[in-house]
């Protein structure tokens, strides 16, 4: 018996040993990740300003291939964003997110074409390439502005379709209230007619016993818990 106990109580120490180094390295994990995330924002706005600087600071093929990235990145960067938040409401965005996934791979490709001419003394070469180097960063920017705009109005579509049905809705509603409003207006002149008839009735009674009241005065009123007790009267 002692056997088991003792066998049982490790078991249980092993398993909280094993449920804490896994928390742990969730923990590590989710840190890492969260550090990573940190650092590749901070590189990235760090490029960014460097590219704005470049392109409005540097003139001919340096500031041309700066603003050629510029365009890129930022135009790739919006599209993945709107897809992705729009795939949140959206399932049937998935696909489209997988079209941008191959578009994004050519964009990466070209990206690191530029950076590398940018690093590249021959600018003469260069500026031979930049017609070619423009169109194709014109057609990754174009794809990916069609993908997102299309996102876009999809999704102004679709809020506009909720919109004109949940007004007809509230319309409906509104004209189903407006007759319970009326029907409730003639219940209670309905009850108004029933209280006035018994008042009526019950000012008869009290004409007809106002003898027999006098000779025998009803007991006073127990007040209502809002009014005030009436002070008693003075005997001097």
């Amino acid at each position: 018996m002692e056997v088991a106990l003792i066998i049982f109580a490790l078991m249980v120490l092993f398993t909280f040993l094993g449920l804490g180094v896994y928390a742990t390295v969730k923990v590590v994990g989710a840190a890492k990740r969260g550090v990573d995330r940190t650092l590749t924002q901070a590189r990235r706005t760090v490029e960014d300003t460097t590219l704005k600087a470049k392109s409005l600071g540097q003139v001919g093929v340096p500031g041309a291939l700066a603003q050629l990235r510029l365009d890129l990145r930022t135009s790739l960067r919006a599209t993945q964003q709107a897809l992705h938040d729009g795939a949140k409401a959206d399932a049937s965005l998935k696909e489209s997110i997988a079209l941008f996934e191959r578009l994004s791979a050519h964009g990466r490709e070209l990206d690191d074409e530029l950076k590398r001419l940018e690093q590249d003394p021959d600018r003469k070469r260069i500026a031979d390439r930049l017609p070619d180097l423009r169109e194709r960063t014109a057609k990754i920017t174009q794809a990916a502005d069609s993908l997102r705009w299309a996102a876009r109005d999809r999704a102004r579509r679709f809020a506009e379709d909720d919109l004109s049905v949940l007004a007809a809705q509230i319309e409906v509603e509104s004209g189903a209230l407006r007759d319970w409003s009326r029907g409730s207006v003639d219940d209670l002149t309905a009850a108004a007619a029933v209280w006035d008839a018994a008042q009526a009735q019950g000012e008869g009674q009290g004409h007809a016993q106002a003898r027999p009241a006098a000779l025998n005065p009803a007991a006073p009123a127990t007040p209502y818990p809002w009014e005030k007790a009436r002070r008693p009267e003075s005997t001097t």
